[in-house]
């Protein structure tokens, strides 16, 4: 199981707590664990991603083991811990302003 953990707006959304549990089938890779967040939660589509270009939406960062994923390719493996359940995925919504 994947642990991630999304931003309250996306939790709101979604219907769910701050952190959710996934079945990701291996290889564990960015694009593999928003796939199935999105499967599972169809109302996030979009959301995270871009429909056509599945490109990670501007006000969004992801980050695994203290890493900041963010400009990673989607199919970057993450971390073992993180394929291992032992530490979670995290989906940040970044804070804009001036």
């Amino acid at each position: 199981m994947i642990r991630v953990v999304i931003p309250h707006h996306l939790r709101n959304l979604a219907g769910v707590g701050a952190e959710v549990s996934l079945d990701v089938e291996e290889p564990v890779t960015l694009r593999s664990v928003l796939d199935a967040l999105e499967a599972r939660y169809p109302v996030l589509r979009g959301t995270i991603r871009d429909h056509v270009t599945q490109e990670r939406r501007p006000f969004l960062r992801f980050f695994a083991c203290m890493e900041d994923l963010s400009h990673e390719p989607p199919d970057t493996p993450l971390p073992d811990a993180v394929a291992a359940g032992t530490e979670p995925f995290y989906i940040i919504g970044a804070i804009a302003g001036g």
